[in-house]
């Protein structure tokens, strides 16, 4: 299972793709399947983060958005390994220092397991709230790739010094900071630009919102780069089906998909389960195990 991520229950809620069962699951549950899926051998869970959704994109990215730094805290204390990870975390909306304070805390407490994924974001409303919809939406691209260079610079680093056009920082302490020395960075987005940034600048790809075709064809033309071949460390490739996939009702349709995502190129999946109860989703963590990939 070492291959595989989850999208927990509950965390987010679509209104187009969730059940009555995942609106009203109680979180108590939540950390049960969560608990499953570590038991199980999964290597993620994610958590996305959306402080306030405007009104016209409700029925398209639904309003529920659990807060992961709070979520990962309690996810922590009651599993062992299996590993956290923000997907995304909108770099506009954090100072990398903060990121490198608050989620190196998570680090510390969770024994090494934190994984950021990070974007630069796409809804105009919410930096608007932050007071950030000036030059800090309409240079986001680049602010976010100065962003992910102080976090490189700072995560594990107690005394961490950055000097780039948009951070610049140093004389500080960070403490506790990252017990990893190297804190995973996938980067978010659907663009060119974001598997880009991603070969450039982070340690993984999770891509959204695309075709299994559509993201073969960006990751075979990213490897064609000198900068995919100038990469000391491989890249994680962090694919998502599109929609849900039913292990133990329809496995052959399952294999089918997953086993087209690892052809284009994935190295792990971040998985949705259909699923109507909280049983009916722990038969399918386990059901996945059993098909042939």
């Amino acid at each position: 299972m070492s291959k595989f991520g989850i999208n927990a229950p509950s965390l987010s809620i679509t209104p187009s793709a969730e059940t009555e069962w995942a609106y009203n699951l109680p979180f108590k549950e939540v950390g049960e399947i969560v608990k499953a899926a570590d038991r199980l051998g999964y290597d993620h869970v994610a958590c996305a983060e959306h402080i306030g959704v405007p009104a016209g994109e409700a029925q398209r990215r639904g309003v529920r958005y659990y807060d992961p730094l709070a979520t990962f805290g309690y996810f922590a204390a009651i599993t062992t390994s299996i590993r956290f990870t923000t997907a995304v975390l909108v770099l506009g909306y954090h100072h990398p220092l903060e990121i490198a304070k608050r989620y190196g805390t998570l680090d510390t407490v969770s024994g090494g397991r934190v994984v950021l994924g990070l974007g630069v974001g796409t809804l105009k409303e919410e930096f608007d709230l932050l007071g950030l919809g000036g030059a800090e939406f309409t240079e986001r691209g680049a602010r976010g790739d100065d962003a992910l260079r102080a976090l490189r610079a700072s995560l594990g680093k107690r005394d961490p010094e950055y000097h780039g056009p948009y951070y610049d920082f140093s004389g500080l302490t960070i403490d506790p900071c990252a017990v990893q020395s190297h804190v995973p960075l996938w980067i978010g987005g659907r663009t060119t630009r974001s598997i880009r940034r991603a070969v450039e600048l982070g340690d993984g790809w999770m891509p959204f919102g695309l075709t299994t075709e559509e993201m073969g064809a960006m990751i075979a033309a990213a490897k064609q780069t000198a900068a995919w071949q100038e990469r000391e460390r491989p890249l994680d490739i962090v694919l998502p089906p599109r929609g849900r996939v039913d292990p133990v009702g329809r496995p052959e349709e399952a294999t089918e998909v997953i086993r087209g995502l690892f052809a284009v190129g994935a190295t792990k999946l971040t998985l949705s389960f259909t699923a109507t109860s909280t049983s009916h989703y722990m038969e399918q963590l386990e059901g996945l195990g059993a098909l042939d990939i």
